[in-house]
């Protein structure tokens, strides 16, 4: 029986292009991905986008377009953004307007309902349609949101349809107890703990269509329609097939495996204890694990802002430097699960340090000694011994198995400079050809490594061993 692992990252809305936090969520889940591809895992690997809710309404109101109109042109740009991150060909991308997951919502819905966890009644709330999250009072900063401070706060008077959030304070406390590893890090696990400790309110899951037409219909209510989170969390399982006649995907990466959730810090409720408590009402097995991202902000901490003119656009970077030069920044630049600055001079310095001048320039150092010097390609088993490299990407600590990747660089650059193999050549051939085959080697090795960091340029790299050719132009050009 074959390995299987699921991930998946959260659904952005498609109200908005991709930004740097969106890139470094599908990056790391992508290396994860590919990683466990390495490791001989059947992998399944989900992504997609949000389309529903007030947000979505609204923005294509304003471009007058109809929301189905809009959300398919934004469905093409979201997959073209992907690509430019590096995403694997065959990842899954799910839309919460498929009519597969449009049906399997529904019946996630009704499968709660009859288990006694939802209900209607009347309720008043403070509503911000750029989170499409209800607020308190201490939520707000001068009656506004303090994330969109250009948008009113919506009042909702209605009589919506509730979800039973509070029976399943007791429930999430034992299963968190039981999986002490199921948030990671564990600062955010304990963060979790303390907001479920703190107590837990019904939330509202339904809109009145006559005010906002623009989501799944409720079961058997036509006067209502999902609210957005509820039904955009189910994607998770949806995308897997659950609720349909054919399961058998849900049962071999959900039911009888280690399904993975990678988000930010502001989803985390969302993720870890709302759809926990979701999954729990409809006899669903609960997410394996979740990982939580820190925030990319802009130098000194400072949150990235249009008014501030901090934003970097990650497309814009991969379009520059390349695709996995975006990635190596994000994925060993940034901390694994603490808030991070990204600045464009910051990216410049560090790509010309570890990439143009670390990496490319071994490459092209060691290629042109074994073009030089050997007479046929070196002949390298694929499988070598990279366990404390494995050991890291299992933690989801990826930064440290790129520093890990790094050192074995600088061993290799060390051993370049102590041991000078293009002068020992000339004086005792065999000797040098040792030394040079031992550097082709080890650069086999770091390149197998590179698979899940910077696919592109692990691919190079072995063929330029398996031609014996030094590269023609510099894998990373230096930027001045």
């Amino acid at each position: 029986m074959s390995k299987t692992f699921y991930i998946t990252t959260t659904l952005p809305y498609v109200n908005a292009d991709l930004h740097m936090g969106h890139a470094l969520e599908f990056v790391r889940a992508d290396s994860i991905a590919r990683y466990k591809k390495l490791a001989g895992f059947e992998v399944f690997f989900n992504t997609g986008t949000d389309e529903h809710g007030m947000k979505i309404f609204e923005t294509a109101k304003e471009v007058s377009k109809s929301p189905k109109e809009f959300v398919d042109n934004a469905f093409k740009r979201f997959k073209e953004q992907a690509k430019s991150f590096g995403i694997s060909e065959d990842v899954h991308y799910v839309r919460t307007t498929d009519e597969r997951h449009e049906k399997s919502a529904q019946k996630f819905w009704q499968k709660v309902l009859d288990n006694g966890f939802i209900y209607k009644k009347n309720y008043k709330t403070k509503y911000c349609v750029g989170c499409e999250e209800e607020k308190t009072e201490s939520e707000l900063v001068d009656g506004k949101c303090s994330i969109h401070t250009n948008r009113k706060i919506e009042i909702i008077d209605e009589e919506n349809y509730f979800f039973a959030f509070s029976k399943f304070q007791g429930k999430l406390l034992e299963f968190y107890e039981k999986n002490p590893e199921f948030v990671i890090p564990q600062f955010r696990y304990n963060e979790v703990i303390s907001f479920v400790k703190n107590g837990l309110e019904d939330f509202s899951i339904s809109r009145l269509k006559n005010k906002m037409p623009w989501g799944i219909p409720v079961p058997n209510d036509d006067e209502h329609v999902m609210y957005v989170w509820f039904d955009a969390l189910t994607n998770y399982i949806s995308t897997l097939g659950w609720g349909t006649e054919d399961e058998k995907d849900f049962d071999k990466y959900w039911k009888e495996g280690t399904p993975t959730q990678y988000c930010g810090k502001d989803n985390t409720r969302f993720q870890a204890i709302m759809w926990q408590a979701m999954l729990m009402a409809a006899d669903v097995p609960n997410t394996y694990q979740i990982v939580v991202n820190g925030h990319i902000t802009g130098e000194g901490g400072i949150k990235m802002s249009k008014s501030l003119g901090n934003i970097v656009d990650p497309k814009k970077v991969s379009a520059e430097y390349g695709v996995d030069a975006l990635r190596y920044f994000l994925l060993r630049e940034v901390s694994s699960f603490e808030d991070s600055p990204f600045s464009e001079q910051r990216f410049k310095e560090t790509y010309n340090a570890n990439l143009a001048n670390g990496l490319g320039n071994l490459v092209s150092r060691v290629m042109k000694m074994a073009e030089n010097n050997l007479d046929e390609p070196v002949k390298i088993s694929e499988q070598e011994d990279t366990q404390e490299f494995f050991d890291y990407l299992n933690k989801f600590e990826i930064n440290k198995s790129c520093d890990f990747i790094w050192s074995k660089i600088g061993e290799m650059d060390k051993f370049i400079q102590e041991n000078q193999p293009f002068k020992v050549i000339k004086t005792d051939k065999e000797k040098g050809k040792e030394m040079i085959i031992k550097l082709v080697v080890n650069l086999y090795s770091v390149a197998r490594m590179l698979n899940p960091i910077l696919p592109e340029t692990s691919e190079k790299i072995k063929e330029l061993i398996k031609q014996n050719k030094t590269p023609q132009k510099p894998l990373f050009a230096r930027k001045d």
